[in-house]
């Protein structure tokens, strides 16, 4: 749903297609996790949240009269408090209460392979995970739905499980301080609730503002966490139009606080929705722009797991991964 029309989807599988193409052409052998691990979704999101997910399907298919998709019809008011990391679970039992409690936009439809393909993308972040904690010192994870905008137990913006948190809860059991540096053309505001109160995660978001562009209510520079957490969590947002220079300049920025923290590891939720065509951004970088925020992140020496956010500009997706990763290793 987009400004009171149902249009056709952005978040389309050829996006895979198109990255799996740059990853080839790079020589850079794909695989596939092997397991699924239950417990590392749980480090991030409520145990009612992620049974939500799993049954929605079966249990809108139980209606007597369903749409083809899971679409919530209701959104209750709840006043978010910092100090909680969570609401509790849906106090009512039907599906369309839960669906409107836990499904919180219209931009999260579920149908009946939407949890397998929730399942697998995280997965794919977790195995990534994973391989950095053995040892790999650069590792890029291909998920498909994104995820930064997941909340503990809410799911918003194309994103229903959010990857990038799973990836650094899984880092946290290897290395002691963990940064996450969130280059999209969306606040990553899934990702800053998560960890709001932590002081152990360090959160950076980099992206357009949004006093007019999603997610609209959070992104601000004020955000700075809460509790323990307060100044670990830190927003960049850019003026809509801006190019590569102010991009790198907020890069720069975050490194540099990133290095102040003494990061152990640094996840990177990375964006390309801020290519100058993609069809729902407002920001105007080109390719070779991410070539050097890869090299930035490379320049921080620390081990690096990327995990893939948006980007639907499908023409372009291969050159800016491809550009990205170039950047991120200099052999």
């Amino acid at each position: 749903m987009r400004v009171g029309r149902v249009i056709a989807p952005k978040d389309l599988p050829a996006r895979v297609d198109a990255l799996l193409g740059a990853l080839d052409a790079l020589g850079i052998k794909t695989e596939q996790p092997q397991s699924d691990d239950k417990d590392a979704r749980l480090a991030a999101h409520t145990a009612g949240f992620l049974g939500f997910l799993e049954a929605a399907w079966d249990d809108w298919s139980a209606l007597p009269e369903h749409g083809p998709e899971v679409w919530p019809n209701t959104f209750p008011y709840w006043s978010g408090r910092p100090e909680e990391r969570a609401r509790p679970d849906c106090p009512a039992d039907a599906i369309v209460a839960r669906a409107g409690w836990y499904l919180g936009d219209l931009s999260v439809p579920m149908g009946p392979k939407t949890w397998l393909s929730i399942r697998q993308s995280c997965n794919t972040a977790v195995a990534a995970a994973d391989a950095v904690r053995g040892g790999a010192t650069g590792v890029y994870s291909l998920c498909r739905p994104s995820g930064h905008h997941a909340r503990a137990d809410r799911a918003t913006g194309f994103c229903y499980v959010n990857n990038t948190a799973v990836a650094a809860e899984r880092l946290r059991s290897t290395f002691p301080r963990v940064a996450i540096l969130d280059v999209d053309a969306h606040h990553g505001d899934g990702t800053q609730q998560i960890f709001y109160s932590r002081s152990d995660v360090l959160t950076i978001s980099i992206h357009a503002d949004p006093k007019n562009y999603y997610p609209f209510y959070t992104g601000y520079v004020e955000e700075g966490g809460y509790g323990a957490g307060e100044g670990f969590n830190v927003n960049l947002p850019l003026a809509h139009g801006s190019g590569g220079s102010a991009m790198m300049s907020a890069v720069e920025t975050a490194c540099r606080r990133i290095q102040e923290f003494k990061a152990d590891a640094v996840v990177v939720a990375l964006g390309f929705d801020a290519h100058a065509r993609d069809p729902i951004g407002v920001l105007k970088l080109e390719a070779p722009d991410f070539g050097d925020i890869g090299a930035r992140v490379r320049a921080l020496s620390l081990p690096t797991l990327v995990v893939q956010e948006g980007g639907y500009a499908i023409d372009v997706l291969g050159d800016c991964l491809a550009a990205f990763l170039r950047g991120l290793d200099a052999r």
